[in-house]
């Protein structure tokens, strides 16, 4: 395949409902109205010479190469500033114009080194392009006078290099820093011939740059441009596949030199990322081809025995045989699975297929579980799907935006770029949060309402919102009368009216001023079209379940539904999170969220698959691991997932990974949870495989194999394998028939198949015969339900409380820079931003234990306790602290306890009780850590990629 390019028309394509025909070079060109002339001739096919201009960002008009003659104005204006006019008559190509480029260029070229056959860009530079198009042939200036050849380099980013000899000042790279990533951190130093670009006065690793790739992309020189680029030479072939990191689901171009990828470059036509990236999708994609990759099957019998490489059929057959056995001496539901949220859609559904097919029962579970399950319960009862309402471009259609729980420019960071290009263009902010996270203050940011809430308090805070717009008039009625049960919400709105619920009463709960809690009210109910983002600072709760259902009372309750620029959006955390619930991941539910007790849905399976399937829902995760304890669930099939490092109360999962007597993990790396493993099976990463992932606005996306897998198989291939061992046959050859049987028995993807993917690019579902081209929106002239539903959220704390022994409330969330458990990110240099977890503490509570910034602290609650260190953050209020848990060897989930959503069972991880207070020693489940890994590393058996 042959590298992609792009079409670049130089400034962006406008949408509007009128056109306007113009005339260039003789040729008629019917445009949108507000489109420039550059971009007009470039839908024709005529590309104008151009240097400070590209279609990512607002037109500039700089370099002046952009030049054309407009028949009846004066001058020669520049292509990229000039809209176009219905009946003008332009002219791109004259002998002027061509002296004129010629002399631009010549400009340029005589402060740039002549050095293209050995620069990292030859054949891949917009000026080079450029000088050859303007017929440049010789440069008149010499070298004699003042120049920047001498320009130093700067190779501070572990990414790219900023090599300002070769910089041309277009200002492409600050712009992109503005209007793209929204950070600010470039900067013009500087007037006239001492003009240059700055990351503020320091060098690109030690400023506010956050590595997203904007300026490297928007570079039309060698001045930015990626290490791996320097250092292998630029790609010969591409591939357009999606971004195995957060929710967002963003599409780039693996651009490759035979089997290596030479660098991820941001698909423009990718609807959820329209080009753009960050430091994960864009750079840290390096973990995939890590020495630490396990590229061989392997078996022991004891978990404390070392590992044996075997071949696949052995690998296969010892897990099969011990499931049988397993299950002939403790019964069928003895064992089961968890499926895996960075897998596809495709391995997926296969995973679960072979639990309740092949294992002959519903003990299926997935990471959602301990992530976004009230998301799915919540909108479910409420709205009737369980899932996100909009797409990611309706935030653009935004005038209110209330962010709870969630922390878009570390979390979702695209997504995040996004949001703040809407803030800045003047759309109000409110953020509930019990940290100062960036969206609070941050360049050109900054929200009306910080409802800096404790942690706990999610519930009575939408509530009180509630109760503002009810007894305030502020109900939309005439939405209310047309779209919901009036009679739910007439019961809803008296319970919502009741003093209680109110702002005043609740503010002792919340610890938000009553003031402000009824003018962020006031603004969302009244300030336009409102839309509502939240992450797992909502789902992670007691009441998690309760507070979706809430937010989507007060949406429904405003008229916030069902049209652009509103709704209920839950941002998820995984790539595949949504995929893995769409797919049938959990143990109530098949594919496409239908009950596994519904004898007709579960009939049209039981057709196709060949075999009886139980109607009882399964074991959850939490289920799986207490029954193990209790020494009744035996075995499991874990891929993709690290419970382990990941789930809450690490020890009492340990105990229970400890106390099964064959646990199989398939992944690509040894993780945590790989040391209570009795077989390893080698997994294949998102380069290595075909498929589709879901993200958060529902957008199934290709992902396409860049290389082959370097185990031998895709991950969908090794569960077949396993599944027709233990005597259940599968016998798909390609993921495209996967996606067949799932489109035959799930009626929101009977629309999809890849060959549709490969036509359109992306498809939202619900996808099928009432909406062939997918559905952007939901609900938008009803609720999926038919009425939507009103449901009381009554307001009940938690059962974990603090007290004289463990008076701070930890709460824990995630980094820019690190995903998740970090097997990823941990194995590529953006540990160089995070190379360890640290505990941010606010200074009351620092100083009252007599703790310094930097300080080895014991962080301990009623499950345990570890050695951290402490960070003194203005961001904390008193009274709660701050984790990550992106490493093994910090176990975070040590402190977490077992308390979880009624619902759901999803982890209470943002409300745990502790300690904190001096220490100069790991703890001892650390030190038994640190013990264990250096055992198993003597013995060839586990490799820790942050030592």
């Amino acid at each position: 395949m042959a590298l992609i390019k792009e079409l670049d028309t130089g400034t962006p394509l406008r949408l509007a409902a009128t056109t306007v025909t113009l005339t260039i070079d003789g040729q008629d060109v019917t445009v949108p109205t507000g489109t420039s002339v550059m971009a007009a001739a470039a839908t024709m096919g005529t590309q104008i010479p151009k240097l400070c201009a590209t279609d990512t960002l607002e037109p500039f008009g700089s370099c002046r190469l952009c030049l054309i003659e407009v028949e009846g104005r004066r001058g020669t204006p520049a292509s990229c500033t000039t809209i176009a006019e219905d009946g003008m008559v332009v002219r791109t190509q004259t002998p002027k114009l061509a002296k004129l480029r010629r002399g631009v260029m010549e400009l340029y070229i005589s402060d740039h080194p002549l050095t293209c056959l050995t620069c990292s860009a030859n054949g891949d530079c917009e000026l080079q392009t450029q000088a050859g198009a303007v017929g440049l042939r010789d440069v008149r200036y010499g070298y004699e006078g003042e120049n920047h050849l001498d320009a130093p380099t700067d190779a501070s980013n572990p990414y790219f290099a900023f090599e300002s000899s070769k910089c041309i000042v277009c200002n492409r790279c600050v712009r992109a820093c503005e209007e793209v990533q929204g950070t600010f951190a470039l900067t013009i130093e500087g007037r006239g011939f001492a003009s240059k670009v700055s990351p503020g006065g320091t060098d690109f690793f030690s400023s506010e740059c956050v590595s997203c790739g904007a300026c490297v992309q928007a570079c039309p020189t060698a001045t930015l441009n990626e290490k791996s680029v320097i250092e292998m030479g630029v790609p010969e072939h591409s591939a357009v596949t999606t971004c195995a990191y957060c929710g967002v689901g963003c599409s780039f171009k693996a651009e490759m030199q035979g089997d290596k990828v030479v660098r991820m470059v941001p698909f423009k036509d990718g609807k959820a990322n329209e080009g753009h990236s960050c430091v994960k999708g864009r750079f840290a994609y390096g973990y995939a081809t890590h020495k630490d990759r396990i590229t061989k099957p392997m078996i022991r019998e004891k978990i404390t025995d070392p590992w044996r490489e075997v071949t696949w059929a052995e690998a296969i057959d010892h897990a099969a045989s011990e499931f049988r056995r397993i299950q002939a001496t403790y019964g069928r539901d003895a064992i089961g699975g968890i499926t895996s949220s960075r897998c596809t859609n495709e391995e997926t559904y296969l995973v679960q297929k072979l639990i309740r097919a092949g294992f002959g029962n519903n003990n299926v579970d997935t990471c959602a579980r301990v992530c976004h399950s009230p998301t799915g319960y919540g909108l479910k009862v409420t709205l009737g799907t369980s899932a996100g309402t909009q797409d990611f471009r309706s935030v653009a259609a935004a005038d209110v935006i209330l962010v709870i729980g969630a922390n878009p420019t570390d979390g979702h960071p695209v997504f995040g770029s996004r949001m703040k290009r809407r803030l800045r263009e003047g759309a109000r902010l409110i953020v509930a949060d019990p940290r100062r996270i960036d969206l609070v203050k941050s360049p050109h940011v900054r929200a009306d309402y910080h409802l800096q809430l404790k942690p706990g308090a999610n519930v009575a805070l939408i509530n009180a919102m509630s109760h503002v717009v009810v007894t305030e008039g502020l109900v939309n009625e005439a939405y209310v009368r047309a779209r919901c049960d009036l009679n739910d919400f007439e019961t809803w709105a008296r319970f919502i009216a009741e003093v209680r619920n109110s702002p005043e009463a609740v503010e002792e709960i919340t610890g938000v001023p009553a003031a402000d809690v009824r003018a962020a009210a006031r603004l969302y109910a009244t300030g336009g079209n409102a839309a509502i983002y939240y992450g797992l600072g909502v789902t992670e709760h007691s009441q998690g379940s309760t507070m979706v259902m809430g937010m989507a009372n007060l949406a429904m309750a405003t008229g916030n539904i069902g049209r652009e620029g509103v709704g209920v959006n839950p941002l998820r955390g995984q790539n595949n999170v949504q995929g893995s619930c769409d797919m049938g991941s959990f143990p109530h539910e098949l594919p496409g969220y239908r009950h596994v007790s519904d004898d007709a849905t579960r009939e049209m399976f039981e057709g196709l698959w060949g075999v009886k399937l139980q109607s009882e829902p399964g074991l959850r995760i939490p289920n799986m691991l207490d029954e193990a304890v209790q020494g009744r669930f035996k075995g499991i099939y874990i891929q993709g997932e690290d419970p382990a490092q990941s789930d809450p109360d690490t020890q009492h999962v340990t105990a229970g990974l400890r106390a099964m007597e064959c646990v199989v993990v398939q992944d690509i790396f040894l993780n945590e949870t790989a040391k209570y493993a009795h077989v390893f099976l080698p997994g294949a990463s998102f380069l290595e495989k075909d498929g589709t992932f879901t993200n958060a606005e529902r957008r199934i996306s290709r992902v396409r194999k860049v290389m082959p897998p370097m185990a031998g198989y895709a991950d969908w291939e090794v569960t077949q394998l396993l599944s027709n061992a233990l005597g259940y046959p599968m016998d798909y050859r390609h993921p495209s028939q996967i996606m067949d049987e799932i489109a035959a028995l799930t009626p929101t993807f009977s629309g999809v198949s890849f060959a549709k993917l490969e036509r359109v690019g992306s498809i939202q579902w619900p996808c099928n015969e009432a909406a062939p081209n997918g559905t952007p929106m939901m609900h938008v002239d009803r609720f999926v339900r038919g009425l939507g539903k009103f449901m009381i959220t009554e307001f009940v704390p938690t059962e974990e409380r603090t007290g004289a022994k463990f008076p701070l409330i930890l709460t824990t969330g995630r980094i820019l820079s690190q995903y998740n458990v970090g097997a990823q990110t941990r194995r590529t240099e953006n540990s160089r931003w995070h190379e360890e977890d640290v505990l941010d503490i606010h200074p009351f509570d620092a100083e009252l234990r007599g703790i310094v910034d930097g300080d080895l602290v014991a962080l301990e609650s009623r499950s345990g306790d570890i050695a951290i260190k402490a960070r003194i953050s203005e961001r904390m209020q008193p009274g709660v602290v701050y984790t990550t848990f992106h490493h093994a060897k910090t176990g975070a989930n040590v402190i977490t306890t077992d308390y979880s959503d009624w619902a759901t069972n999803c982890p209470e991880y943002k409300v745990t009780a502790v300690q904190v207070r001096r220490t100069n020693r790991p703890s001892d489940w650390q030190a038994k850590f640190y013990d264990e890994e250096f055992s198993l590393k003597r013995i060839g058996g586990y490799l820790d990629a942050a030592e």
